[in-house]
């Protein structure tokens, strides 16, 4: 399975997780859960808890399969485990040129906390990482899982 998502990874991100990163991720007891279209892995997300918080580490789909709810899924998914394991809410990271990802979780009703500067390597210096809530303590946010 590792294989398959550093595959994924390669083909959505010009800085991708290695498979040590992955590895890491197994071996630390995070959730790690896939999206598979036939027995083919099309998408996955990495989800880590600490103490009353989730902390979305990664979330990824083919690009082949982009743009069809998959990514809308996983999160939904990802937001119902971290609620349904005590989590009050969950955190993510990321890059402000990642519209897409911005809209996705902006429907689920995440909240921008913070700017983590020069957090993310880019092709040219560095980019910023918009961090990013959502509030698990309020059942609307893990029912309505971004039907607004």
């Amino acid at each position: 399975m590792i294989d398959e998502m550093v595959a994924i990874e390669n083909r959505v991100y010009p800085f991708p997780w290695t498979a040590g990163n992955f590895r890491d991720s197994f071996a630390a007891g995070d959730s790690v859960w896939g999206c598979c279209q036939g027995d083919r892995l099309i998408g996955y997300f990495v989800l880590m808890r600490v103490i009353d918080e989730a902390h979305l580490l990664n979330i990824s789909v083919d690009r082949e399969w982009q743009g069809a709810g998959h990514g809308m899924a996983l999160l939904r998914h990802a937001v119902r485990l971290a609620s349904e394991r005590g989590a009050t809410s969950l955190l993510l990271e990321v890059r402000p040129s990642n519209e897409r990802a911005l809209a996705i979780y902006r429907c689920f009703g995440f909240q921008q906390i913070g700017v983590r500067r020069d957090y993310y390597q880019a092709t040219i210096g560095r980019e910023d990482a918009l961090v990013m809530r959502l509030n698990l303590a309020q059942p609307a946010n893990v029912a309505a899982g971004g039907t607004r």
